[in-house]
């Protein structure tokens, strides 16, 4: 009897399971459960396509319909799973027609991924205002469509967006580009935590140097409708009090897991739900991945980091184990790259609180580096932060920041290779580059920012690294 294989999700993990699962054993029965209509689409090109320089809408799949079903794959879109029988290894769904039904089992994935997370506003909630009203989540293509309406149906002279992540800097982008004044407001002091406040300070001034209004420490309190249509938004300590013809709330996201924990899953980092390196729940032949479970860093262990890389590499590993296979999640460090404007910001690994917090002797040097060399047109500085042990040497996180076309991303990755293999700064410096002037130097700036560490931090006679983990 063929494999049955029922998968909860359409997104970056279910989706990566259940092709994954297919290659491995083509005669098995993969059943994905989409609650939306939008099975396999990019969420993360969303911005692209507000901005206009994605057309059409439906360029945003990763795949079509028709190639996820000629992959083998059954879809089941507008369907909800609202339980898990694992003693009987069946799940309850409810269909586009509100009809009722189980679905059996032989293995299955669930990648519910996340869910925005909502501030608590007044004036914001299921009874206040909503899309209609012009404020907006952005979280899935539906929101997107519902976020397109809002702009196009009626005129928008302005917008506040709440929330400075990536989405936040990205969608500020994506509404100057409409011709619309931007302002962004949030509770931190500065933008882009997910790198240090001084380099999220060239990314504020990027935004602003393109008309953007950055209110940081600022918490946006309560929104309120205004007698002509407008949305009044206020902040505490009158920090904000002014009207705005639209809303967009992009604060984060928590992991979806309550189906999980109604089956009798265990929670760990973030709330999210707790696998094995096979992406095993510890509920008899059930799997999960995605942005609804923890992550293994390979320098920090256990955490939680949505990230679209790392669901398709953990659904990949949960669709292998489902269809039979051996395959383990080798782990993350943390590697991530946004474009804003004209700037290009990387952070790969630890930040020196989190480097500090995992039991490591942080230290960080700054360091500016031109992309190439000098004497060739256009050469461009890059700011790089090189965060290794004090009493190792061992490499423990990198953050950059240049202008687009500069190859951040590239040099970002070169950081995150050095980093997945345990490698120390000094070794950073002794990696064989690519070089040519046009494009770099013989140093390249990696390395120079290595060495800049080393003649900082490094001292004769301190230990070599612990070898990287057998995986």
């Amino acid at each position: 009897m063929s494999r049955r294989l029922v998968v909860i999700g359409g997104s970056d993990a279910g989706i990566s399971a259940g092709l994954r699962a297919r290659e491995l054993d083509p005669s098995a029965e993969v059943t994905v459960v989409v609650a939306d209509a939008y099975p396999n689409f990019s969420i993360c090109g969303i911005p692209y396509y507000v901005s206009g320089e994605v057309r059409p809408w439906q360029a945003l799949a990763h795949r079509t319909h028709a190639d996820l079903e000629a992959a083998g794959l059954t879809l089941r879109v507008g369907t909800r799973a609202t339980g898990i029988d694992v003693a009987g290894q069946r799940i309850a769904v409810t269909g586009p027609d509100r009809s009722e039904e189980l679905l059996a089992y032989d293995e299955l994935v669930v990648g519910t991924g996340a869910r925005p997370v909502v501030p608590e506003i007044d004036g914001v909630g299921p009874d206040a205002l909503g899309p209609a009203d012009g404020v907006h989540l952005l979280h899935t293509i539906g929101d997107m469509h519902a976020l397109m309406a809002g702009l196009t149906t009626r005129p928008v002279r302005d917008a506040i967006i709440v929330g400075a992540g990536y989405i936040g800097v990205e969608m500020a982008e994506a509404l100057v580009a409409r011709g619309i004044t931007t302002t962004v407001a949030q509770r931190p002091a500065e933008v882009l935590a997910t790198v240090d406040a001084e380099l999220g300070a060239l990314v504020r001034a990027e935004m602003a140097a393109h008309g953007v209004e950055v209110l940081t420490g600022t918490g946006v309190t309560a929104l309120a409708r205004t007698d002509d249509g407008r949305i009044a938004a206020t902040a505490a300590g009158n920090r904000l009090e002014r009207t705005f013809d639209l809303v967009l709330f992009v604060a984060g996201v928590r992991p979806d897991v309550q189906l999980l924990l109604d089956a009798g899953a265990s929670t760990g980092a973030g709330g999210a739900v707790v696998v094995d390196d096979t992406m095993a729940t510890g509920l008899p032949h059930v799997w999960a991945a995605g942005d609804c479970v923890t992550t293994h860093h390979r320098l920090m262990g256990s955490t939680y980091l949505p990230l679209g890389t790392t669901a398709h590499k953990q659904g990949r590993v949960a669709g292998a184990n489902a269809a039979g296979g051996h395959a383990r999640f080798a782990g993350s460090v943390g590697t991530q790259v946004v474009k804003v404007f004209d700037l290009v910001a990387a952070r790969t690994g630890l930040l020196e609180h989190e480097a500090a917090a995992a039991g490591f002797r942080p230290v960080t040097t700054l360091t500016i580096a031109d992309d190439h060399k000098a004497y060739y047109p256009g050469a461009r500085p890059i700011t790089i932060r090189v965060t290794g042990d004090a009493g190792t040497g061992r490499l423990l996180g990198a953050q950059l920041v240049g202008r687009l076309g500069s190859e951040v991303a590239r040099r970002a990755d070169v950081f995150a290779t050095a980093l997945f293999h345990a490698m120390t700064v000094e070794g950073v410096a002794d990696l064989d580059l690519a070089y040519t002037p046009p494009l770099g130097s013989p140093w390249d700036a990696v390395q120079v920012a290595a060495q800049a560490w080393s003649r900082e931090h490094r001292s004769p006679g301190l230990t070599a690294p612990s070898p990287a983990p057998a995986r």
